[in-house]
């Protein structure tokens, strides 16, 4: 049966089945929006299922989650978020591996459908979101973010980044092959030039993604450059957005940029690790050092977002920075003194 605002029978039946995997620890300040925004989507409730892997939340997590209607919450021993989504790709049963996180908010009803779309084409392997959608009412460096078009800063020096920039106008800064189909763009990967794709609204095929090496931790953008290495080079970008609630203020980002530099390094440390970060010219790491340290040439970037967006949370942009190369830099200084690194503890994160 359809009406105004649903498909037709006929193209519901032709849609994939699509397994939502989602890694959540201590999310239940979030996690009741984000899975009703999930659940009302316009899309076949028989072709969905949501797959929750809990790294053993103590405030109320779980059981939300299963009084909001989520069929599966499993246990996740290892805790991260690469663990996860590790446990609940594992056990997905569908087409097409949906990786949404907790603290991601669907922007509309039509989101899921869009996003499938260009599965019709069988050499696309993933489809992702272009940009992150910004909201007024959200949190300043989760704005700043948004219109950044990535939550690391050193990322858009690096030109790796992955969703729309106000200060570039673009959806990255790599020169890759693109071909506009409307509603999506049909990308060219490659192993010399390979955006960050694959989290916050990614959606691949399962057969794929377990070809990759997904094995005790699933890092996204890994599987995603294990797939340009074999011959699988084919992404789409949507022209939609994902809400990203990335930090209510300084102390989380600040966090959350240790917690990245330090689980990098010490799973690179434990070959675990394959994305080509040590590719990318040396010339623009030196680039983002200058910049950060001179301030202005930051402080001119941030300007130049203002002046486009007319939202102060562009000025946050030289603190992004300083705080990004301080952090990064003594966690590489710390890891060379001890000759190890260690993961971050992620004791009583979410809560609230």
């Amino acid at each position: 049966m359809s009406g105004p605002g649903t498909a037709p029978a006929a193209e519901d039946a032709s849609l994939p089945t699509v397994s939502v995997v989602m890694p959540v620890y201590n999310s239940a300040w979030v996690l009741e929006e984000c899975l009703r925004r999930i659940l009302d989507q316009d899309y076949p409730r028989e072709k969905m299922e949501l797959v929750l892997a809990d790294g053993g939340s103590s405030d109320g997590t779980r059981e939300l989650a299963l009084r909001l209607g989520v069929g599966r919450v499993l246990d996740n021993p290892l805790r991260t978020g690469e663990a996860g989504k590790a446990v609940g790709v594992m056990a997905a049963r569908h087409d097409i591996v949906a990786l949404i996180d907790s603290d991601n908010l669907l922007p509309d009803r039509q989101w899921l459908r869009r996003m499938v779309a260009p599965f019709a084409d069988p050499e696309v392997f993933a489809s992702e979101p272009w940009d992150y959608t910004w909201r007024a009412e959200d949190s300043l460096i989760t704005r700043y973010c948004a219109l950044l078009g990535m939550n690391d800063p050193l990322c858009y020096f690096l030109g790796n980044y992955d969703r729309r920039s106000v200060l570039s106008g673009t959806w990255t800064g790599l020169d890759l092959e693109q071909q506009d189909r409307g509603d999506w763009i049909k990308v060219g990967l490659r192993e010399d030039a390979l955006p960050t794709i694959g989290a916050n609204g990614f959606l691949i095929r399962r057969a794929d993604l377990l070809s990759t090496q997904t094995q005790p931790y699933l890092f996204d953008i890994d599987c995603v450059y294990d797939l340009v290495r074999a011959g699988r080079s084919r992404v789409a970008k949507v022209k939609v957005g994902i809400i990203h609630l990335y930090c209510r203020g300084f102390g989380d980002f600040a966090r959350k940029q240790r917690r990245r530099i330090r689980d990098y390094l010490y799973y690179r440390t434990h070959a675990q690790r394959r994305y080509p970060w040590a590719s990318f010219p040396r010339a623009r790491l030196v680039w983002f050092i200058v910049a950060t340290v001179l301030v202005l040439p930051t402080l001119a970037q941030a300007l130049l977002g203002w002046i486009r967006s007319r939202d102060a949370a562009m000025l946050f942009h030289p603190l992004a920075c300083l705080a990004t190369l301080g952090v990064y830099g003594s966690g590489v200084i710390r890891a060379r003194l001890l000759g190890r690194s260690e993961i971050l503890d992620r004791s009583g994160w979410g809560k609230r």
